[in-house]
C-alpha cells in the first residue's frame, strides 16, 4: 500500500489546485485520476487540426479572477466573448419572431424591455418564495404582475425557459427558485483560441498524477483515509475528493462510512444536468456580420433557439448552439447527422437557402461520460445556495469535498473549482495560503 500525506481524487481544476498548493507547502501529495488525461471537464479536442473546447470554455468575468491570473501567467491567449448569463441585449443579437422573420429594432427593443421588467420584479418574488418553489413558480408570479397580453407574456416566458436551460441545463420546473441567484458576472468574459486545456497542463506540471487510476471506494476515519482503485490501494492522513456530483451519487463510488450531515443532505438536493454543445463549422458565413448571436422565439425554438458566432475565435465561420435540458435528454444518443439536420432545419427557417451543410460538426456527450455523468450540477427543488458550501463541510477532520458544485458564489464554473480547491488546501494546512502561489513562487 502506497502512503502519502494527502490523496487528491480527480485531476480537474479543483484537484490540481489543491494538490499544487499542498505540494508547494511541502506535503507529499498524489492525484488519482480515472481518465487518461488531466483537466476533467476542461477538455480541448484537437482532431483534424481544429481546436474545440468540449467542456469549460469561458472565464465568466475576468475582474479579480484567479483563473484569469493563472491563464495570463501561463501565457494563454484570450479573446473577449461575453455571454452575460443568457443576456437579451448588450451585444448585437438578431432576434427572430415566431414567424421566422427578424424583429425590427423597435420590436426587439420592446421585447428586451419586457425581459428587464420581469427580471426587476423577480428580485422580490424570489426573495419571498417558499423553500420548495421552482424557477417556473417565481417567473410565473413575476409575469403575472405585468398585466400584459398572453402573446407578450409567452415571448418572455419562453426566454426565461431558455435561460434556465442554457445557464443550468435544466428544465425551468426542475430548477430551484434560487437556482440563478448565484449567476453573477464581474467584468468581460473571455475564451481561449488555443484551448482551455493549457490551464490544466500548467497546473499539473511537477505534480504526482496517476492517470487511469479509477477510485471505487473511499474509507475514512479520524486516523486517515484509504482509497481503493483498480490499480492498488493508497492511504493518507487526509484526502480531497473532487469528483462531480453525479459520480458522488453513483453506486460506482462508495464512501464509507456514508457522508454525514450537512454534506449528505446538500448532495441529495443537487443533481447533474443535461447540457451538450453543438459546434457547426461552415464553408461560408451566411449570417450578418454585425450579429453576435441569433435567437428565435416561438414553438419552433423549443430546442434550438440560440446560436453564437464563434468565427472570430476559430478563424472560420462557426456557430455554437446547445442541447440543454429537455433537448439534451431527448437527443442523447442521436447520431451526429440527426442532430445536425434538426439544427439546420431551424437555421433554414431563419436564413433560407444560404445555409449550407456544415464542413465539420462536433457534439459533446457529457451525460454518458462515466466520470462526469453530466456537464455540471444544479439546484433541485428545496435546495438553497448554501447547499454548495455545505457540500464542502470537512468530514472527520480528514475528508474534504471540492469542485464546481461546492462553491456558493459562482458554482458551475472553473473559477468555483479553483476556489474550492484553494479552500480545501487551506483547511488541510490549517492556515491561509495565498491563491497566488498557484502561479507565483
Amino acid at each position: 500500500m502506497d502512503v502519502f500525506d494527502t490523496i487528491v481524487v480527480g485531476a480537474g481544476i479543483a484537484g490540481l489546485t489543491a494538490a499544487r498548493l499542498l505540494t508547494r507547502e511541502g506535503r507529499r501529495v498524489v492525484i488519482l485520476e480515472a481518465r487518461d488525461r488531466v483537466g476533467g471537464r476542461v477538455h480541448t479536442d484537437r482532431s483534424e487540426g481544429l481546436v474545440t473546447d468540449l467542456g469549460a470554455s469561458w472565464i465568466h468575468g475576468i475582474t479579480d479572477s484567479p483563473v484569469a491570473a493563472v491563464a495570463k501567467a501561463f501565457g494563454m491567449p484570450m479573446v473577449e466573448f461575453t455571454v452575460g448569463g443568457y443576456q437579451p441585449d448588450g451585444r448585437p443579437i438578431a432576434h427572430y419572431g415566431p414567424d421566422g422573420h427578424r424583429l425590427s429594432n423597435a420590436a426587439a427593443q420592446a421585447y428586451v424591455s419586457d425581459i428587464h421588467a420581469v427580471d426587476a420584479a423577480l428580485v422580490n418574488v424570489i426573495a419571498s418564495s417558499s423553500p420548495d418553489a421552482s424557477y417556473r413558480d417565481v417567473t410565473e408570479a413575476a409575469l403575472a404582475l405585468q398585466n400584459w397580453s398572453e402573446d407578450r407574456v409567452q415571448r418572455v416566458r419562453e426566454y426565461l425557459e431558455h435561460r434556465a436551460e442554457e445557464q443550468y441545463g435544466a428544465w425551468i420546473e426542475d430548477l430551484a427558485a434560487h437556482g440563478l441567484d448565484d449567476d453573477s458576472i464581474d467584468g468581460d468574459e473571455v475564451v481561449f483560441p488555443q484551448g482551455y486545456d493549457a490551464l490544466a497542463a500548467g497546473l499539473a506540471e511537477g505534480l504526482d498524477v496517476r492517470l487511469e487510476h479509477v477510485v471505487s471506494r473511499v474509507e475514512w476515519s479520524t486516523d486517515g483515509v484509504v482509497m481503493t482503485t483498480d490499480r492498488g490501494t493508497f492511504a493518507a492522513r487526509d484526502a480531497v475528493v473532487t469528483v462531480p456530483v453525479g459520480v458522488l451519487q453513483s453506486e460506482d463510488f462508495v464512501i464509507e462510512p456514508a457522508l454525514p450531515e450537512p454534506v449528505a443532505g446538500a448532495l441529495g438536493r443537487l443533481t447533474m444536468n443535461a447540457f451538450e454543445k453543438v459546434f457547426l463549422r461552415f464553408p461560408t458565413k451566411f449570417w450578418d456580420d454585425d450579429v453576435y448571436a441569433i435567437r428565435q422565439q416561438g414553438p419552433e425554438g423549443r430546442w434550438w433557439h440560440s446560436w453564437y458566432d464563434l468565427t472570430a475565435l476559430h478563424s472560420e465561420p462557426t456557430l455554437l448552439t446547445f442541447a440543454a435540458g429537455p433537448a439534451g435528454i431527448e437527443t442523447r444518443g442521436w447520431a451526429t447527422d440527426r442532430v445536425t439536420q434538426s439544427v439546420l432545419a431551424q437555421l433554414r427557417r431563419l436564413c433560407g437557402d444560404r445555409v449550407e451543410e456544415p464542413s465539420h460538426v462536433h457534439i459533446t456527450a457529457w451525460q454518458g461520460d462515466p466520470f462526469a455523468r453530466g456537464s455540471y450540477a444544479y439546484m433541485t427543488l428545496g435546495s438553497t445556495t448554501d447547499d454548495h458550501d455545505a457540500l464542502a463541510t470537512p468530514i472527520g477532520g480528514v475528508l474534504h469535498l471540492a469542485g464546481e458544485a461546492t462553491w456558493t458564489d459562482d458554482p458551475a464554473t472553473v473559477t468555483a473549482a479553483m476556489c474550492s480547491g484553494h479552500r480545501a488546501a487551506t483547511r488541510i494546512l490549517d492556515h491561509d495560503i495565498p491563491i497566488e502561489r498557484l502561479w507565483m513562487d
